[in-house]
C-alpha cells in the first residue's frame, strides 16, 4: 500500500508543470534573424540589453544566407555613406575574413545600384552573426516561433512552440523582424497586402561544359529553337531561364518563381517546392544541349527568395512619393537607399532610379503598428505602400530600420514610456553613440 501511495506521488509531481521550467524573460525580443533581426537583436546587445533572438529555422541571415542574396546593401548614397553602425561593421569583417574587396562607393548614384551592393560570404557572415550577437550576450533561440501574445502591465507575455514544447518568453518590448508582420498580427495589428505577389527568385548553380561565349550565332540560335520548344511542350515553364536561356546558361543560377508568396506556412512550402522543380526542370534540360550531357546542380539555397508577403498598417504609412521626394519627418531616424524596385511577373524589374542627391528616410510611426504600444516591426514589413516597399524591402533598409527599433525599444524600456511618448534627441543619441547615421 505504501510503495502504490509513493508511487503516485511520484507520478503526479513528474506531470505537474514546474514553475519557470519553461519561462525566461528579457527587456527586448526580437523576432526573425534576418537582415533586421540582427541589427535589432545586435544594437540592443552591443547597449547592453537583455535580448532573446527567436528565429524559426536553423540560421541566421534570412535572405542573405537562406535566400542566396550574398550581396547586401545599399550603405552608401551619391558618394557617401548612410546607413551605418554594428551590422555593416560585422559586413565589413566579413569582406576581410574573405579576402575580399568593398565596391568603390565613391561612384555615386543609383542608376548602377548593383555596382554599390557588397559582396560577402553567405554561410560565413551567418557563422560570425551567431558569434558577434553571442558576445554581446543575446540569446539564440532556433527552432522557436510565436503562437500568441498577451498583453501585460509590464510589456508582453510570448507564447512560443518549439519543437514540441510551449514556452513563454516574458518581454519588455518586442520587436517584429518577420518580414510579415506575422507577430505584430498575434498582437492585434491590422496588415495589409496585394492581391497578386511579386515574383521571388531561386538561387542555384548547375556546372557545365557549354562554352557559350564562343558559340556560333546558329549553335545559339539552336539552343534558343529547342529552349523554346521546351517551354512549348512544358519541358520548362516561364521563369525556370529567367533572363532567357543563354543568359541563364552562363550564369548557370536563378529561376523566377511567379507568385512566391511565404506569408503563411503552406504557401512558403509550395513557392519553396516550386523554385527547386524548376532547378530540376534546368539541370535535365541543360543534359540534352552538346556540352551539357555531364551537367551538375553542385549547389542551391535553402529558401525562394521572396519580395513581398504582409506589411503592418502603422500609425503611418509612407508613400512612394514620400520615397522618391526624400521626405524628412521629425522622427526620421535612419535613411533607405534603393532605386523603386517592383519585379514584375511579366517583364521582369524595370527601377525608377531616385533623382540625384535624393536620399528617403524612414520615420519611427511607420515602425509602430497602429493601436500598439510596445511592440515595433522592422524590415521588409514596416508600414508602406507597394511601391515604396519594393525600395525599403533590401538589407540596407532592413539593418537601418532594425538598429532604429533597438533603439526605440532601449528608451522605451529605460524610461518606461511607451513608444509614441519617447524623447526623440535621446533616441537620437543611443542611435549614435552605436554608430548608426541619423538624419
Amino acid at each position: 500500500m505504501r510503495k502504490t501511495f509513493l508511487f503516485l506521488l511520484l507520478s503526479i509531481f513528474l506531470f505537474l508543470p514546474r514553475a519557470g521550467a519553461d519561462e525566461a524573460s528579457c527587456e527586448i525580443l526580437v523576432v526573425g534573424g534576418g537582415s533586421a533581426g540582427i541589427s535589432a537583436a545586435l544594437f540592443a546587445g552591443n547597449a547592453g540589453a537583455d535580448v532573446i533572438l527567436v528565429e524559426a529555422t536553423h540560421v541566421l541571415g534570412g535572405n542573405t544566407t537562406s535566400g542566396g542574396v550574398a550581396f547586401p546593401g545599399l550603405f552608401h548614397a551619391w558618394g557617401k555613406q548612410v546607413i551605418a553602425g554594428p551590422t555593416w561593421d560585422l559586413i565589413c569583417e566579413c569582406v576581410k575574413l574573405n579576402d575580399g574587396t568593398l565596391p568603390d562607393f565613391s561612384r555615386g548614384g543609383s542608376a548602377r545600384h548593383w555596382e554599390l551592393q557588397v559582396k560577402i560570404n553567405g554561410p560565413l557572415f551567418a557563422l560570425m552573426a551567431e558569434e558577434a550577437l553571442q558576445k554581446t550576450g543575446v540569446k539564440i533561440r532556433y527552432y522557436e516561433a510565436p503562437s500568441s501574445l498577451k498583453k501585460t502591465a509590464s510589456g508582453w507575455d510570448v507564447t512560443t512552440a518549439a519543437m514540441g514544447e510551449i514556452r513563454t518568453i516574458h518581454a519588455r518590448r518586442v520587436i517584429d523582424c518577420t518580414g510579415s508582420a506575422s507577430v505584430a498580427s498575434l498582437a492585434g495589428a491590422q496588415r495589409m497586402r496585394e492581391e497578386t505577389t511579386q515574383p521571388g527568385t531561386f538561387n542555384y548553380r548547375i556546372r557545365h561544359e557549354i562554352p557559350v561565349q564562343k558559340l556560333t550565332p546558329e549553335q545559339k540560335a539552336g539552343i534558343v529553337k529547342k529552349y523554346e520548344a521546351a517551354l512549348k511542350d512544358g519541358t520548362l515553364q516561364p521563369g525556370d531561364a529567367r533572363w532567357g536561356i543563354l543568359a541563364s546558361l552562363e550564369d548557370s543560377s536563378r529561376n523566377y518563381v511567379y507568385g512566391a508568396d511565404g506569408s503563411t506556412a503552406e504557401k512558403r512550402t509550395e513557392t519553396n517546392l516550386r523554385g527547386r522543380q524548376a532547378a530540376l526542370r534546368m539541370l535535365r534540360f541543360i543534359r540534352t544541349l552538346p556540352g551539357g550531357e555531364t551537367a551538375k546542380l553542385v549547389e542551391f539555397s535553402p529558401e525562394v527568395g521572396v519580395r513581398e508577403t504582409f506589411r503592418v498598417v502603422g500609425d503611418y504609412v509612407i508613400t512612394v512619393d514620400d520615397y522618391t521626394s526624400g521626405k524628412r519627418w521629425d522622427d526620421s531616424l535612419c535613411f533607405a537607399f534603393y532605386p523603386v524596385d517592383l519585379h514584375v511577373n511579366e517583364t521582369g524589374v524595370q527601377p525608377k532610379q531616385l533623382e540625384e542627391g535624393t536620399v528617403p528616410t524612414i520615420p519611427l510611426r511607420a515602425q509602430i503598428p497602429a493601436g500598439l504600444d510596445d511592440l515595433l516591426v522592422a524590415g521588409r514589413c514596416i508600414s508602406s505602400d507597394r511601391l515604396a516597399n519594393s525600395g525599403l524591402r533590401v538589407q540596407g533598409a532592413c539593418i537601418a530600420s532594425g538598429q532604429t527599433a533597438a533603439a526605440a525599444a532601449i528608451v522605451s524600456v529605460r524610461t518606461s514610456k511607451p513608444l509614441r511618448e519617447l524623447d526623440l534627441t535621446v533616441v537620437k543619441k543611443v542611435l549614435t553613440d552605436g554608430g548608426a547615421i541619423v538624419p
